[in-house]
């Protein structure tokens, strides 16, 4: 469903198309919920992971993309059930998924200025990365992500009348955020974004990628650190879609109109959904040490659902 500029045309998908995005979407929140819900558990049951910056930072990115999924998910739902829902709920909604969606490319930068610092200056890096320093980092990597966004807000407030807040419209961030001085500056800062973590994520790999060949002093440990690295790049440039989708959407829904719900729905796969996939795997399944204590906990899952169903077993052949 889509509500275009100028005039509002109300475009819908079949049942069945509408049934099988909504099925698929679903699915796959379900499937890394139970992902971040074990991964987060993990966490908190091993305090060796407290006075780790490097499992901190990753830990706040995964509960930061659980939030984020599960609004940006429930409004997708939404969306289907009712077409249009009340402006100040959707602003909810929407500053939410903004917020969420912009910090996980700056954590991300920020684990990877980590990585850079354990590698290439290791001596220091224990005086440098602390606890203490990394939950401040949390609250910079917060405040970078809400306040060029939030400002979006106060400016509407401004604009419009209270009464506009009290009407219900199809939940986009065009049609919540109407002024078109707030379109070009979001483009401002995406790309003030997108170039930040970029060269970021060029500086501090490149680094670390040298430094991994320099010290390395075999073959397969070479590898996995080339391999790892690959992964945090394919990541952030996946997360780094965030900042320059948007402005490529409305390129294109002025192109191909007829196309716009389909390249929503591919927008929602590449730039929410596919590099939530990989925080897990490379920290939850290559990290050794993680892996380790992941492994735990499944296998703890598993006996105590084993052991409650002996229960319920026994309990059946006692009853008369």
């Amino acid at each position: 469903m889509n509500s275009t500029g100028g005039p509002q045309v109300l475009v819908r998908d079949t049942f069945a198309t509408a049934f099988a995005k909504n099925f698929v979407l679903v699915g796959v929140w379900l499937s890394l919920s139970y992902i971040n819900v074990t991964v987060v558990a993990t966490f908190f049951s091993n305090q060796t992971f407290y006075e780790d910056p490097r499992y901190i930072l990753f830990i706040h990115m995964v509960i930061n993309d659980a939030v984020q999924l599960t609004i940006t998910t429930s409004l997708f739902v939404v969306s289907y059930i009712y077409y249009s829902i009340n402006v100040s709920i959707c602003t909810v909604f929407i500053l939410v998924a903004v917020f969420t969606t912009r910090n996980t490319p700056v954590n991300l930068a920020a684990m990877a200025i980590e990585r850079y610092i354990a590698v290439c200056n290791p001596l220091r890096h224990t005086q440098i990365c602390t606890v203490r320093r990394t939950h401040l980092l949390i609250g910079l990597i917060w405040l970078i992500s809400v306040v060029p966004d939030i400002t979006d807000l106060f400016i509407t407030l401004a604009t419009e009348p209270i009464s506009f807040f009290y009407t219900s419209v199809f939940c986009l961030r065009q049609n919540v955020f109407k002024d078109p001085v707030l379109l070009y500056k979001q483009q401002v800062f995406d790309g003030m974004y997108f170039s930040l973590v970029f060269f970021t994520l060029v500086y501090t790999y490149l680094r670390v990628l040298f430094a991994a060949r320099a010290m390395s002093t075999e073959k397969t440990s070479a590898q996995r650190a080339r391999n790892t690295i690959l992964l945090h790049g394919v990541q952030l440039l996946m997360c780094m879609l965030s900042y320059v989708f948007p402005s490529v959407l409305v390129v294109l829904s002025i192109i191909f109109p007829r196309y716009i719900l389909e390249m929503r729905y591919a927008n929602y796969l590449i730039v929410y959904i596919l590099p939530r996939f990989l925080s897990p795997i490379i920290y939850g399944v290559r990290d050794q040490k993680f892996r380790k204590y992941l492994r735990r906990s499944f296998v703890i899952a598993q006996c105590k659902a084993k052991r409650r169903v002996d229960n319920q077993e026994e309990e059946i052949k006692v009853d008369p």
